[in-house]
């Protein structure tokens, strides 16, 4: 034996000791012999820290990060021993039975170990382990595959025609027909090898499809990096205990062994995943200095520093001071945004004569976020099922727009552009925030169909573009006062987004700063035209949003008697004996996801009664927009109702609000008397 193969296994053998490898291994031992089975592979995990094993033996560690295989096999020499040695397992027979996965708990932090999928070459020859990340866009459905097969000679003569000699066990990147088929021969007489088909050991499959993470740059509908690079996606395996531990549309970081598959004619590139691991990238600590010093000059008022941030937002795409209410509403929907579960979204439909204009800035806006997605529309908008392209015809969910935005913005475009099957489907997501994806069983080769719901947790953006949706049809007669014709859009649908807003500045009449700007910028696309552009930066604006989005905030208990207040005292106003209440059930979370909101992008995590106030008036003005004016009689453009030039204009706007707020007092006392708030008599 070689001498260094022996040393190996030595310090193989000290290291599972040291680890607690090896307690773990008599373990999973003690569970075969208990089952009186006689199974043609024995699988075993085993765990190792190549920093450990590298500091027992430099070439051990060297062997397992380069030649993890080769390593594998010293290891099951090592298990075979301890075995019989111990006798942990009386139904085994030869070494060739034992299977040995390595996991390592990590790799060097080298660029060596990194695999990118959009870097080219691709190093797939070389079968060791590397780390790769990227985001999963198509999940197939699980299936089974040969984890190991006992063969017999067919020469009743020859010693392999009995017994556990002839093993064939899967490999990493191997197919199924690498492992079982009926050409095999036997390497001591060659004659043919027939399969034991009762000892045939059966283990979970799951094909995955990976991709760069660079993929939502080019999804968004507005870069600021210009770099072109190339995409493409990428095949993982995962098998038995890795089976269903992604999810689609989440980040992962992978470590995994390359290979390449064959594919009928096609050689197909694939990882063999060892390790899965969630990836979750940490949000900036800290906000701009700028921003610092516009919220300290502005501390002596709630209600300031978000009007402000509205109100120069995006001047690279609009004039400062325009569009200040949609523009409040998009960092509100902005700072709503999380990937996980049953967080508050904040979806937005706008009506607009502008297309252009709205389009340009939501573009603009959808940026400031990593999972920001223009849903193209030659896509799909929720996901779809398709045939699996490796041969083995199960089914293949492939995400999609909504997908590849959780935790972000989906902007699907103009709404009144889509059918009413799709309107009908994005009403149910809205409503219940998943989708059911629908397998048919004999179409993917399986006995039952299926039913796979893929949860979905983005916020949508949408418009409506009125002049040209009011030459499509009938418009309605006998409008509410404040009341706008939406009737082209199915009333739940428009229920189910948070705000509806009507942009200020209607196409006949748009704002000369508006036009000045569209011009300068078509002459000169680069150019600063404002001053606040240069020290409020987009850049400033992306780590000040993943910043504010960031914050954990709770409810007052002032705010919260505001917003119950008005919700119940809105649902008596807002009910007629026919329909019932126009106000839907889900106002109540919008009312409390604005008034979160607002407290975030004011960077507090105390929503105060302040907050409720802005979160109440943009939604009794959508409302407005919905079903005509209540007994509360909001503004047409109640947060900002006067344009915002200096201190001066902030201070008459702090004195309107806390005119509304006393009003807004009024109004649930009349309305709803049994809600009690605390009312400064000042």
């Amino acid at each position: 034996m070689d001498p260094e193969i022996q040393k190996m296994r030595e310090v193989v053998l000290v290291y599972l000791d040291r680890s607690g490898g090896l307690q773990k291994f008599v373990h999973d031992c003690k569970k075969y012999n208990d089952s009186k089975q006689s199974y043609a592979v024995y699988r075993f995990i085993i765990s190792i820290n190549p920093s450990d094993i590298a500091e027992l033996d430099a070439t051990l560690g060297n062997y397992i990060l380069h030649n993890p295989l080769q390593a594998a096999q010293i290891f099951q020499s090592v298990c075979f021993v301890a075995i019989k040695t111990l006798s942990l397992i009386e139904q085994l027979q030869t070494e060739a039975q034992i299977s040995i996965l390595l996991k390592p708990t990590h790799l060097p932090p080298l660029p060596s170990y990194v695999l990118s999928l959009s870097a080219y070459p691709f190093n797939y020859t070389s079968q060791r382990f590397y780390m790769s990340e990227g985001i999963v866009i198509a999940m197939g459905t699980v299936t089974k595959y040969t984890q190991g097969a006992r063969f017999l000679c067919t020469e009743e003569t020859c010693p392999f025609s009995e017994g556990f000699r002839c093993i064939r066990v899967h490999c990493p990147g191997a197919t199924e027909s690498a492992t079982v088929r009926t050409d095999f021969v036997c390497s001591l007489c060659s004659s043919p090898l027939q399969e034991d088909m009762k000892f045939r050991v059966l283990g979970d499959k799951q094909v995955v499809e990976m991709i760069d993470a660079k993929i939502l740059n080019a999804l968004k509908g507005y870069s600021i990096d210009k770099s072109h690079f190339r995409i493409q996606a990428f095949t993982l395996f995962l098998r038995d205990e890795l089976v269903n531990k992604m999810t689609i549309g989440n980040h992962y970081r992978i470590m995994g062994i390359p290979a390449c598959v064959q594919n009928g004619l096609q050689m197909t590139a694939c990882i063999e995943v060892n390790s899965v691991q969630l990836y979750k990238p940490n949000g900036p600590s800290f906000v701009s200095e700028n921003f610092k010093y516009l919220l300290s000059l502005t501390s002596n008022s709630c209600w300031r520093f978000t009007a402000v941030l509205a109100n120069i937002f995006a001047s690279q795409v609009v004039p400062p001071g325009t569009y200040n209410t949609l523009k409040l509403a998009i960092l509100l929907s902005l700072v709503q945004t999380c990937e996980k579960e049953n967080t508050d979204y904040l979806d937005l439909l706008i009506m607009t004569s502008d297309p252009l204009v709205i389009d340009r800035l939501l573009n603009y806006s959808l940026c400031l976020l990593p999972r920001g997605i223009r849903h193209p529309p030659s896509s799909d908008i929720f996901p779809s099922v398709s045939k699996d392209k490796y041969g083995t015809g199960s089914a293949s969910i492939q995400a999609c727009s909504t997908v590849l935005a959780k935790g972000g913005i989906c902007y699907i475009g103009d709404l009144s552009s889509y059918k009413k099957d799709k309107l009908e489907l994005l009403q149910s997501v809205l409503e219940s925030r998943t989708t059911t994806v629908f397998i048919p069983g004999k179409k993917y080769g399986e006995e039952a169909d299926q039913q796979v719901t893929v949860s979905v947790q983005t916020n949508f953006w949408s418009f409506v573009d009125v002049d040209s949706s009011s030459k499509k049809h009938i418009q309605k007669e006998n409008f509410l006062i404040g009341q706008m014709d939406v009737s082209l859009i199915p009333v739940n649908l428009v229920d189910g987004f948070g705000l509806l807003i009507y942009n200020e500045f209607p196409s006949c009449r748009l704002s000369s700063p508006v036009v000045h700007h569209t011009l300068k910028k078509a002459i000169n696309p680069e150019a600063m035209l404002y001053k606040v552009s240069q020290q409020f930066r987009t850049q400033d604006y992306e780590e000040f949003i993943l910043f504010a989005r960031n914050l954990q905030v709770e409810l007052s208990s002032e705010a919260e008697s505001l917003i119950q207040g008005y919700y119940l005292a809105s649902r008596r106003v807002r009910t007629d004996s026919i329909h019932g209440s126009t106000l839907s059930a889900s106002a109540l979370k919008i009312l409390i996801s604005l008034a979160k909101a607002h407290a975030k992008l004011s960077l507090r995590q105390r929503v105060l009664e302040e907050d409720a106030v802005i979160a109440i008036l943009l939604l009794e003005s959508s409302l407005t927009l919905k079903h005509g004016t209540s007994p509360l009689c909001v503004a047409p453009n109640p947060v900002f109702p006067f344009d915002l030039s200096d201190e001066n204009s902030l201070q008459q706007r702090d004195i309107y609000l806390m005119q509304c707020h006393h009003q807004l007092l009024k109004f649930i006392s009349a309305y709803s008397p049994g809600i009690h708030i605390n009312t400064n008599e000042e």
